[in-house]
Formats: structure tokens, sequence, C-alpha cells
């Protein structure tokens, strides 16, 4: 996904009050008036109320509630008045991007420096007006307090003098053992209006004149409109109009009924281009000769060659990993009002600049003259990065010169996504005489997100290697390699992007090497990760002894060893994210008449520190389910360059009666950052649930999803 930025750079205690500016070089005071850049707004007004202004988009994750809990910790504010807002792009907000597990990662330091900054001034005022020093004050839940005669000024009535205070070059930050927020359960700050109906989302929004669109696409990849006659739609009642937009054509009707009737009504042919015959099966073949070849080594270490050719044993084994939709509860929606002075947006989007950026383009406005709304999502893993859906909605409500609201079908949805790409995968693994582990060799083809450009190959983390050039394992000899194929296929950033197929098909081909070793698959990963503890990657540490842990722990809390019952087995696996976020899992599971049922994951975590564990255990069991729907359900296919399927009834996601018992252990970290934990478990789940089911019934998976006929 995209590269992780700086998400606080700048804080303001706005109002009457103290404007702070947190930037590279620091804190600094400023009128109330001046702009910070980049920015994000701390406020905290006469009444004690403390507003942060978020600039991180809210899909699930929980970003609004821990970032308001890392700012109201570190002020000593009182967390029954704390606020959430969410900022809008322009100047104060030139980097609203959210993606990548990024967003607590990003505000961790910034955040807590401009509240502490505050919170070191608000004490300064009161021990002004007291007359006392500085050191015999503190702050507690909103008010500041004289420890000797227990006088309390609360926070709404020192903002004024604190303004007029110079700014500390440094403010110290609370130490872990101060914290009364951070680490504890907290309930979501947007929780009851998400439960009682009341939050925004997309499908939402009324404007006043508001009409609603809906486009018809063309279904085949590539192609692109021949002729169309829109008499038939124009003449349903309701429609108001029928226009050709440049990726289709777009029906306007007073509600949303009307519009898709009306699209159902549209005379269309299409011209299919050159990929008319595109197909995911032989797109498939193609992967895996191209995986065979490779087009660039990505890791070489030990003399791979060599080491194979001295092997007592060699393996070999070809993995494969399926197109994938985003398949979000919420579909694509954006209204858009476009006028001659000015544009307003209101869409659940991840990059609100790059929406705003692009209405401008469209109305020819300049961005200042474009206000964007960022709204709540349903789900977005990665979907929402692309504005596409905005760029459609701006592009018929400046020719309709009406606001509208543009609706995607589930269809709609699903079959113009930003698929994952399919990959696969070629592994070959050496043996000695007694067993040890000699050589390591996994070669990946797939093809670049077309939502993001060409990958630069100098680098393997910005393609697509993640999971097998950052191996952590230490094979003697070593060598990773990719092979592209093009792919007409649109595809894009999806929860955990590259890492699940490659470590599917790593922690998989581990265990093969485990079994055909006559080792435990735990006890043969420990000697792995056991020494050198440290893994240098272009001059990048990674820890081995930290991913061993985790294993560890999932392993003892997962009852690893223990007997199961026939038509039952166990699997686990473990993956570092990016250098910082450690999971390994184990999975159970139930051979029932050719099906797979998940009865168990244990889930064990070293992501740094945890701001608010019921929202962390959330994103563990959220991200548990979303790595099963591709492990037992989710594949899209692709005919005559078509994709097959168009709703859950052929894209089926996991049930709430398929969902496992989940348990999740954070592990102590010596990190003092978090480290991200969005994506992270994802990777995981495929493989500990393919090692289970051969644990149960000796057949190895080599592609998910798992099927039916792979178990009888």
């Amino acid at each position: 996904m995209s590269t992780r930025r700086a998400f606080l750079q700048t804080s303001a205690l706005t109002g009457t009050a103290l404007v702070l500016g947190v930037g590279r070089e620091g804190v600094v005071a400023a009128p109330a008036s001046t702009t910070f850049r980049p920015s994000a707004w701390l406020r905290i007004d006469q009444n004690g109320r403390t507003t942060l202004v978020v600039d991180k988009s809210e899909m699930g994750q929980g970003a609004r509630t821990a970032l308001a809990m890392i700012l109201a910790d570190e002020l000593e504010a009182d967390w029954a008045h704390v606020e959430v807002e969410h900022a809008r792009p322009g100047p104060d907000f030139p980097d609203m991007h959210t993606a990548g597990s990024g967003s607590v990662i990003d505000a961790w330091k910034p955040l807590r420096k401009a509240a502490a900054t505050a919170r070191v001034l608000l004490v300064a005022a009161a021990a002004s007006e007291w007359k006392v020093p500085e050191t015999e004050c503190r702050a507690e839940s909103g008010t500041v307090v004289h420890a000797s005669t227990g006088r309390r000024r609360p926070y709404g009535e020192l903002v004024a003098a604190a303004s007029r205070l110079p700014v500390p070059a440094e403010a110290p930050l609370k130490e872990a053992k101060e914290r009364r927020l951070v680490g504890q359960p907290m309930k979501r700050v947007d929780g009851p209006k998400i439960v009682t109906g009341s939050a925004v989302y997309g499908a939402d929004v009324r404007v006043l004149g508001m009409l609603f669109a809906t486009i018809e696409r063309c279904p085949v990849l590539g192609g692109k409109l021949l002729r169309w006659d829109g008499a038939r739609a124009k003449a349903m009642a309701g429609v108001r109009h029928v226009l050709e937009v440049p990726t289709g054509v777009a029906v306007v009707a007073d509600d949303t009924w009307s519009a898709l009737k009306g699209r159902e009504a549209l005379d269309v042919a299409w011209d299919e281009g050159p990929h008319g015959g595109f197909s995911s099966q032989t797109h498939q073949q193609a992967l895996a000769t191209a995986a065979r070849k490779g087009l660039r080594v990505t890791r070489d270490e030990g003399g791979v060659d060599a080491a194979f050719a001295r092997a007592a044993q060699t393996l070999e084994a070809e993995y494969e990993y399926s197109f994938q939709a985003h398949a979000a509860v919420e579909t694509l929606s954006c209204v858009a009002d476009v006028r001659a002075d000015r544009c307003e947006v209101w869409a659940g989007t991840q990059s609100p600049n790059r929406a705003q950026a692009i209405a401008a383009e469209i109305t020819g406005l300049p961005q200042e003259r474009v206000v964007v709304h960022v709204l709540l999502m349903g789900g977005a893993f990665g979907r929402r990065i692309a504005q596409d859906f905005v760029r459609e909605a701006v592009t018929v409500s400046k020719a309709v010169k009406a606001p509208i609201q543009l609706l995607w079908t589930r269809a709609d949805d699903t079959r113009h996504d930003f698929f994952h790409p399919a990959t696969a995968h070629v592994l070959r693994g050496g043996l000695d005489g007694a067993g040890n582990p000699v050589a390591w060799s996994h070669s990946v083809a797939d093809s670049y997100l077309t939502m993001f450009g060409p990958p630069d190959l100098k680098d393997p983390e910005t393609f697509e290697t993640w999971g097998a050039y950052d191996n952590l394992y230490a094979f003697p000899a070593f060598r990773t390699d990719y092979g592209f194929v093009d792919s007409p296929v649109p595809s894009g950033a999806w929860r955990s992007v590259f890492y699940p197929p490659s470590v599917f098909a790593r922690e998989s081909f581990v265990d093969e090497m485990a079994s055909a070793a006559r080792r435990d698959p735990l006890e043969f990963r420990r000697g792995l990760l056991a020494e050198p503890r440290m893994l240098m990657l272009h001059e990048r540490p990674y820890d081995r002894h930290r991913l061993r842990r985790v294993l560890e722990i999932a392993a003892e809390k997962g009852d690893w060893g223990r007997p199961l019952p026939a038509g039952r087995g166990r699997g686990l696996a473990a993956n570092m994210y990016h250098r910082r976020t450690c999971v390994a899992q184990v999975a159970e599971v139930t051979i029932d008449r050719g099906r797979v049922r998940v009865d168990r994951i244990v889930c064990a975590v070293d992501c740094g520190p945890v701001i608010n564990p019921l929202g962390a255990v959330g994103q563990v069991e959220s991200a548990i389910a979303w790595g099963l729907t591709a492990a037992l359900k989710g594949r899209i296919t692709f005919r005559n360059g078509r994709p097959e399927q168009s709703t859950y009834r052929d894209y089926p996601v996991l049930a709430f009666d398929e969902m496992p018992k989940v348990e999740v252990h954070f592990a102590p970290s010596e990190g003092e950052i978090p480290s991200g934990l969005g994506e992270q478990p994802v990777p995981t789940v495929g493989p500990a649930v393919t090692n289970a089911v051969f644990a149960a019934t000796g057949k190895r998976i080599r592609h998910l999803p798992v099927r039916s006929v792979d178990l009888l």
C-alpha cells in the first residue's frame, strides 16, 4: 500500500486560546489565525471541551477512538468531555491519506508532543495565577491541581492565560506507567451513533435538490462504449437525464429506483477491445510459467544452487492464489454538488486530498473552492484509496448542473473493483541426511497494482515479494525472485496487500519441509528462528526472536501438541509484517464430509503498545474473518474478459455462524511505538488453516480457496 507518512505535525488550542504548531522543528506558538502545514487541530474551549480534529478516515478500524485516547491521555483531558471531528482536505491538512495500518503509528509521537506541550502551558498558567512553583502543580482530568492546597482550575478557565505564555522547547512526555487511558479498553467514540443508525455514511447524505444517478459501465476489461440509445430510459417516469460519461452511460433520476430502472432500459453496445478473450484460468497458467522462469532476483545468499546439489532430499511445490474482491458491506457512493463558483463532495474515502484534487481538475475550480466532507465507511480495505467513484459523481453533477448522489450497486461494486491480483509460487527446499534444512528458494509471479502504477524494481519492498524476500527463517542458502505477467485486470490495495499469497505459500511449504524431515512444525520453525537473532535486509533490521516469541505464545495458548479426535487438526503459521508487527496463529479445524469448519484460532501479537485493547481485539477478529473469507470462499474468476461473480451469492463472505472462536494474546513489547494491527493478522490465517487441514487429513492444500474436492 502507500508509503507511511507523518500524521499529525501541527496542533492548536483555539477559541480564546492557545495555538500550537507542531512541525519538524518542534512546537511553536502562533496567533490563532496562523495556518500550519501540515496540520491537525487540538482545541480547548472556555467550557473545557477538548476537540481533536482527526485527519485519518474511519472505516471500522477504530482510528478516531485510538487517536482521541492518545491525545486525552497525554493532555490529561477529561475523557467525558473529549469530542472528535473529522478534518477536511486543504492547506491545513495536505495529507489525509489513510492506509497501511499507519494511523496510530504516524500520530503516536507528534500527537503526544502537542498534547504534552499544551498540558505544560496550562499548568504554567495556573501556577502563575496562584503564584506558586509549577512543580507544586499537576494536570488531572481536565483540571490543574495545586498539590498542597487542593485548589483546582478547569482547563477552560486557563486557556486564555496559557496562550500568552512562552512555549517550552521540550515538554516531558508521560512514561508508560503514568498513562491512565492508553492501554485501557474503551468503547468507540462513534459507536452509539453507528448502532442507533444516526451515523452518516455515503448513502445517507441528502442535499436540497439532489438527484440520484447510476452508471452503466462496460462489462469487459478495458472495453469502451461503442454506441447507445437512451430513448426508452428517458421516457420512464422519474428519469431526468441520460448522458455519456467517460466510464459509460449515466442515468439521473428523482430517486434511486427510477435511476436503476432507467439503466435497465438503456440500449448499449460495447467495443470489447483487446481483452474480450481474457480468462483467469489462462492467466494462472501464465503466472505458473513466469514463476518458474523468474525475472529479478530479490535476495540471494549462501550459494543456493550448490546447496541444492549437496542436499540429500529436495522438495518442490507450486502454490497459487486467486483474484479477490474487496466486498465491503457498504458499496461505493458519492454525493457531488458542482456550482459555478464552488464544489462540495460527500464521500467515504481513504484519500480525501486526492478526491479534492480530482474535483478541482474536473470543475476547473481552484482547490480552495472544493470542499470534501469525509464520511464514515462501512468497510474499505484499500478499495477507497482509488477515487473513480468520486470522479464519476463530480462529472455527472457538473453535466446536469445539480447535486447528485451516485450509487454503485453490489454488482457494480464487485465487477468493477480494483481486485487483488492472482499469484503463483514455486518453492524448493533442501534437507541434509539428518533432516536439517540446507536450502530454500521461493519464486513469485503476479501483476503489479494498477491503482499505483508500475513498481520500482530496485526496491523489493515496493513490489510483489512481501512475505517472500523478507522470510525470517535462517536457511543456510536462500534465494527469492520475481516474475511479472501483464494483466488487464484493474488491481489495487487489498487488506495486507501482497503478504497473504506469499505467506500462504511460505508457511505451507515450511510445514512440508518439517513433515519431510519428520520434525514437529513448531520445533522446525523454532530452530530456524534461533540464531543469528538479527537479519539485515537492505540495511533494515529484522528481529527473529520477536517472531519466535509470538510463535511460542500462540502454541502454548493454542494447546499445541495436545491430541485431537479423528477428523480434527491443528496448524500454525507466523509472520513479521514490514519489520514491525509479529503475528502467529494456531488454527483448529474439523473436516466434515469434505468441508472445512474452523473451530478455533489462537492469535499471538507483538504490535508495540496497545492503545485500546478492545479495539485491538476487534481488529484481530476482523482480520481473521477477512482471512477466512479468502481461505475458504473468496475467488474472482474471469471468462471472456468479464468477472463471473457479482454479489454475495457467488462471491460469499464469511457468515456469522462460520466465525470460529478467536482468542487474542498480546505479547509484552520491547518497542515504545505502536506498529500497526489492521492488516497484520490476515496473512497467517490461510496457512494456519490449511496446515491444520493437513494434520487432520494428510492432504496438502496448495491453492486458495479450499475446495471440497480437495478433501474427498
